[in-house]
């Protein structure tokens, strides 16, 4: 299991308190221009930092800090290799150099927090979070003056801390990046232990990699399909663009408060909904408050449904035409791929600018190493990683509007939509003492009677055999296939009938038990649920929500009471 994406969905804060929450144990990777990194947790806890900017090493900052010289490191080093027992460099120097290990706990702390403060300066780039055990993960073979720590930190306070830092530089404009620098040639270094020849110096003008093109103009883009948004983004940054993409009106509308016209070209999707929810000229409606608040910037609207009212519509706001898009059906289909080029061809050319040229056989529309590559950037991450992970670009707004939900209702709307992003159909079960009971669905259809009432009125027992048993007694989300129960039965034929090839149940845990489970298909296709594992992160998150929200309501009766 694996959680990858872009930085611009989902901040390092967020995914340090998902991680954190959740006590998971993995190997989080990013990866920024040149730039690249990890951090690896041990349920939940930040226990090892690295990065290219900081090259330094433990014996680096022993030596720094006058705690050693570089004859006890070598000493070190001899009884590391010697032994080959597995122990870290400073557990060595504690035990057998006396070095005091609460003065090495606290050089290893600070600067992983110096590394992971970092972090937050790398305001794009790609992330891939890969579960995975602590030995394995924390293996410090490659390198043996790597440093760990045993007991860990928090990542909701370096989240906090790390937000705090980052805000306060660049209030003061100062540059948001730090790096370190090595003291000590690990490679020379270990060679004269082993007694071997050191390596040959780099040769003096050795080409470093190349700077990525620069383009004078970038684009912000908005779009509510997150299919078109990934592809129309990958493309455009495959060819060399710099571009940033929403799917909500209002996140839109706060990057255009932060950009520069001089540089910025904005591009809007003309059919989605207004900001109120209602509608399908939400395009329009930005258009027009990009206008009246920003004038300065130009704009383009592309669709996917042109028309002569539409077109006269836009050029009233001085858009001289509307640019073509694939139909979300032909993307979905993979059929939109020249429509797609042609509509990255149409934005260059009208910001007066070319994209660098694609090969067709390459992958298009993948964002990851490909097109790092093409930037000239070093990702770091392998192109398994590099594929965004489905409903990633909803959760970072999704996880906000956890923050001020209703008890309740408003909880288990968000989970529907949420889901209404992954597969098809989707039903939320109350989970009662007795039987789970429907509450609210999406995609069920129904000849001749309404799905919500059916859903309502959908009722199993807890403690009979059913798809629902493994989610309930085991408390984490599953993927099963019909058993052929008669309550596997009796539900089918709630729905219409048909069975589908897999399914999704995923239980919202509060206060240690499970208060709901949501059930997903891809029905009326045969294919199975794609993954989850973005959907599974929000569940997690909204059982939280939910018993925040049930605390705050008895404490507010408790002091009414008083």
């Amino acid at each position: 299991m694996s959680l990858v994406g872009n930085l611009e969905d989902l901040g390092l804060g967020e995914i340090l308190q998902i991680v954190s929450l959740s006590r998971k144990s993995g190997v989080l990777e990013l990866s920024s221009r040149d730039r690249s990194g990890k951090i690896i947790f041990k349920a939940g806890q930040v226990i090892r930092a690295t990065a290219t900017t900081f090259p330094e090493n433990l014996g680096d900052l022993l030596l720094r800090g006058g705690m050693i010289d570089l004859d006890t490191l070598k000493q070190a080093l001899v009884v590391q290799q010697g032994k080959a027992d597995g122990r870290r460099i400073g557990d060595i120097l504690a035990d057998e150099f006396g070095v005091d290990r609460d003065a090495i706990d606290k050089v290893v702390r600070e600067q992983i927090e110096r590394i992971v403060y970092s972090f937050f300066g790398w305001v794009e780039g790609a992330f891939a979070f890969e579960l995975g055990e602590p030995e394995e993960l924390a293996a410090t073979s490659l390198n043996p003056l790597q440093f760990m720590l045993d007991s860990g930190l928090n990542p909701q306070w370096l989240a906090m801390e790390g937000s705090r830092l980052i805000d306060e530089k660049r209030h003061r404009g100062e540059d948001q990046e730090e790096h370190g620098e090595s003291l000590v040639d690990l490679d020379s270094l270990l060679a004269e232990v082993k007694g071997e020849t050191p390596p040959a110096p780099a040769a003096a003008g050795t080409p470093s990699a190349a700077e990525p093109g620069g383009y004078r103009r970038g684009f912000l883009l908005v779009d509510d399909d997150a299919a078109t948004v990934e592809q129309i983004v990958s493309l455009l940054k495959g060819r060399g663009a710099r571009v940033r993409a929403f799917t909500s009106g209002q996140a839109f509308l706060e990057a255009v408060g932060q950009a520069d016209p001089e540089t910025t070209t904005l591009v809007i999707d003309l059919i989605m909904p207004r900001r109120d929810g209602s509608g399908v000229l939400g395009g329009l409606e930005l258009l027009e408050e990009v206008r009246a608040s920003h004038p300065d910037f130009p704009v383009l609207v592309m669709t996917d449904h042109p028309s002569n009212e539409a077109e006269e519509s836009v050029r009233r706001f001085g858009v001289p035409a509307l640019l073509p898009k694939p139909t979300r059906g032909e993307i979905a289909e993979g059929a939109g791929g020249a429509g797609l080029a042609e509509l990255a061809d149409a934005l260059f050319s009208l910001t007066g600018q070319k994209g660098a040229p694609v090969t067709r056989d390459k992958h298009l529309f993948n964002i990851g190493v490909e097109l790092y590559r093409e930037l000239g950037e070093a990702s770091g991450l392998t192109p398994q990683q590099s594929r965004q992970s489905p409903g990633l670009h909803l959760l970072r707004g999704m996880l906000e509007e956890l923050n001020n939900p209703s008890l309740g209702g408003g909880i288990i709307l968000l989970i529907l939509r949420f889901a209404s992003e992954l597969m098809n159909r989707a039903v939320i079960f109350l989970v009662k003492e007795k039987e789970v009971v429907g509450l609210g669905q999406f995609g069920i259809e129904l000849q001749g009677e309404s799905a919500d009432v059916k859903v309502r009125n959908t009722r199993i027992p807890t403690r009979e055999e059913s798809l629902f048993s493994e989610a309930l007694s085991g408390m984490t989300p599953v993927r099963v296939t019909a058993a052929g129960s008669k309550w596997d039965e009796y539900l089918f034929n709630q729905f219409g009938g048909e069975k589908p090839q897999e399914i999704f149940l995923g239980p919202l845990i509060s206060e240690g038990r499970v208060v709901a489970v949501l059930y997903g298909d891809n029905l009326p296709e045969q294919k199975p649920v794609g993954d989850t594992e973005a959907l599974e992160i929000f569940l997690s998150q909204a059982g939280l929500a939910m018993e925040k929200a049930l605390l705050e309501r008895r404490l507010m009766s408790s002091r009414a009471a008083g």
